[in-house]
């Protein structure tokens, strides 16, 4: 059993003083207020978010794709790089960059991982001897971080809604209905060697990597569990789905999908504003990734009007290229901002913008990871992450504007502790296994400088 004490902390709804809680198992056990001071001491206490969406490897690119080409540059261009780059990755290199991602991740404030794996098999597109080998990498690697897990093994299997083969750098992700289905299960036995919090779902890539009238097995395939796709991330993308399906991607997925709390659509920055309101309304979460979104110029997720109509959300950090919980939160309100020429664009009048960001983050990351987490009560995984009020940018704050500093004027650095399921792998801002998990990553990513 751990013992959290905490100054302030947001139990449920409401901060609460003098916090002590209890964690046994991995879960919070007990709470209670106004309690003496006991264990580990921190100074602020929130549910910390699960990170929902992550291509892991993509981390060893950050920074080296910023030069411009001969001709305009696009999401388009820069995925042709991205291609070229993952066909000189080993297994073992997947692993080392993993887990420093996972270890970024929790140093960020995030208390869990939603790898969206479909880096499958060897260049060339020969499966491994081992079919889940890639996913069995991305399981020792949180083995090694500690981080919570949610693994989504990705169907993929052509190269666009005509059904057209896989080309150079996709072929690495693809497999047929049959061997997708062998390959998830053998991704969930390699999550038998994690703690009771791993979870396995799966992921549908997108509407133009999966044959539509195999969707249906998808969902059967997942059980019950976490369901994630990419929707309507790109205007091409669009023009793509309505040329073939006859409709707008939201627009189809909505009639031809039982789109419910299973359910995260990525991305979602191409909506018409009444395929905003009624996606909400089916209570899927839509997970965002602003730091890349803007990257790729994908455009402005409609966040006003997606919270406005109830809808929930949860982010994650996608490409890699910067892990940051408060930079995306940061980027999320004030690309509303810019688009809207206002200000605390998600703030409500009970709540303000840092704290309604956080809050959210916290409860649809937990639906979208499939973990009972996002919230500190008794019964829920112990995903904690504690503030450093005696940083100078926090120092005298608390509450709500403590939150609001985080996000708006602060970053990593502001992190003192973060539990994932109960295990306390940051402290005093650093991973604990930060010098071994570096020394791995080094050496794994100095081949791969020059594959761009």
């Amino acid at each position: 059993m751990q013992v959290i004490w905490a100054e302030r902390a947001l139990v449920g709804d409401t901060w609460r003083s003098h916090v002590r809680l209890t964690l046994r198992d991995g879960r919070i056990d007990s709470l209670a207020a106004d309690s003496p001071r006991e264990g580990t001491i921190t100074n602020l206490l929130v549910p910390a978010p699960a990170n929902c969406h992550s291509h892991a490897f993509q981390r060893a690119m950050a920074g080296l794709t910023e030069k411009r080409g001969p001709e305009a540059d696009s999401f388009w261009t820069w995925r042709a790089l991205m291609y070229r780059f993952l066909d000189a990755l080993t297994p073992e290199q997947v692993e080392a960059i993993a887990a420093f991602v996972q270890m970024e991740m929790l140093e960020a404030g995030f208390g869990a991982s939603v790898e969206f794996h479909y880096l499958h098999h060897q260049p060339g597109g020969a499966p491994y001897a081992r079919l889940a080998e890639m996913a069995e990498r991305v399981c020792a690697a949180a083995e090694t971080s500690g981080i919570g897990l949610t693994l989504l093994p990705v169907h993929y299997q052509y190269g666009g809604l005509d059904r057209r083969a896989l080309g150079p750098g996709q072929v690495r992700f693809g497999n047929d209905l049959d061997r997708f289905a062998r390959l998830h299960e053998e991704a969930g036995a390699s999550l038998a060697a994690l703690p009771a919090d791993a979870v396995l779902g799966l992921a549908p890539h997108s509407l133009r990597a999966v044959a539509a009238a195999d969707l249906p097995a998808l969902e059967a395939l997942a059980q019950g569990s976490p369901i994630h796709m990419h929707l309507a991330e790109q205007a091409a993308e669009v023009a793509e789905v309505e040329a073939a399906l006859g409709a707008r991607p939201v627009a189809w997925a909505l009639d031809n999908l039982p789109l419910d709390r299973r359910w995260c659509l990525v991305h979602c920055t191409q909506m018409q504003a009444h395929e905003t309101c009624a996606l909400a309304a089916t209570g899927a979460v839509a997970g965002l990734c602003p730091l890349t979104e803007a990257n790729l110029g994908d455009g402005i997720f409609d966040g006003v009007r997606w919270l406005g109509a109830g809808g929930a959300l949860a982010i994650g950090s996608d490409s890699n290229i910067r892990i940051s919980l408060a930079g995306e939160l940061r980027q999320l309100d004030t690309s509303q901002r810019l688009r809207d020429h206002s200000r605390a664009a998600l703030a409500t009048l009970d709540r303000s913008a840092g704290r309604r960001l956080m809050q959210d983050a916290a409860a649809g990351g937990a639906q979208a990871a499939g973990r009972g987490s996002g919230r500190i009560e008794v019964g829920a995984w112990g995903d904690l992450l504690a503030l450093d009020t005696d940083h100078p940018d926090l120092a005298g704050l608390g509450g709500d504007t403590a939150l609001d500093s985080f996000v708006f004027a602060g970053g990593n650095d502001l992190i003192a502790d973060v539990w994932s399921a109960g295990r306390h792998l940051v402290t005093r801002g650093r991973h604990t296994r930060r010098d071994e998990i570096t020394r791995a990553y080094r050496p794994a990513v100095a081949p791969l400088r020059d594959a761009l």
